[in-house]
């Protein structure tokens, strides 16, 4: 889960998760949790898919450069000729109220 809380009027405040899961069904994956202010939602969620795959190839001992990793187009991560599948979930808004305002991404492990 990730969250962010402020009370500052105009302020852009983001929350994200960051998931790497092989395509192959065999083995495990990595979640992260990034939250900011003034980042773009887009900038944040993709801040946070990096994380995760970055974390999940240092666990697995693995040196890892997102810029050669991703592949654009199939929308894969290549981690030691390991396919591995990576998205986000994000959630952001500007603080337009007075008091405090709560953005929160999470994700949920179902079996």
């Amino acid at each position: 889960m990730s969250r962010c809380s402020s009370n500052e009027r105009r302020w852009l405040i983001v929350a994200s998760i960051g998931c790497a899961v092989p395509v192959e069904k065999m083995g495990y994956g990595y979640l992260s949790e990034f939250h900011a202010f003034g980042m773009a939602e887009k900038q944040s969620g993709d801040h946070a898919e990096d994380l995760a795959a970055a974390v999940l190839s240092s666990t697995l001992g693995i040196e890892f450069d997102e810029n050669k990793s991703w592949n654009e187009k199939k929308e894969v991560c290549r981690i030691s000729n390991k396919i591995y599948k990576t998205t986000e979930i994000t959630q952001s808004v500007i603080v337009s109220t007075h008091g405090y305002i709560t953005v929160l991404a999470a994700a949920v492990f179902l079996f």
